[in-house]
């Protein structure tokens, strides 16, 4: 069953205005679905940011982390012959 859709209006600048017909053009695509991808497309920025932050506050309930020391360590390795893994935690919060 496909779902029904609404008229959405809004005002733009007229730089912004020209850079979404143009871009339009480039995919030969009309600027509503341009503009309809792009705001697909924060929605679902938005929605995985929700997420990573939910399951980063659950991961802190835990009382489990990883002291700067650790992780500062780990980057030192970044970009050389001997990269090291991820830290694991270090830090350890008794949670009652």
């Amino acid at each position: 069953m496909p779902m029904s859709s609404t008229r959405f209006t809004l005002r733009l600048e007229p730089e912004l205005k020209q850079w979404l017909e143009d871009e339009a053009r480039r995919r030969d695509r009309s600027a509503g679905w341009v503009a309809k991808q792009a705001i697909e497309n924060m929605k679902r920025v938005s929605e995985m940011r929700e997420q990573l932050i939910a399951e980063a506050i659950w991961e802190a309930d835990k009382g489990a982390f990883v002291s700067r020391k650790a992780v500062h360590d780990w980057m030192e390795t970044w970009d050389t012959d001997h990269e090291a893994p991820a830290p694991q935690p270090d830090i350890f919060l008794n949670r009652a």
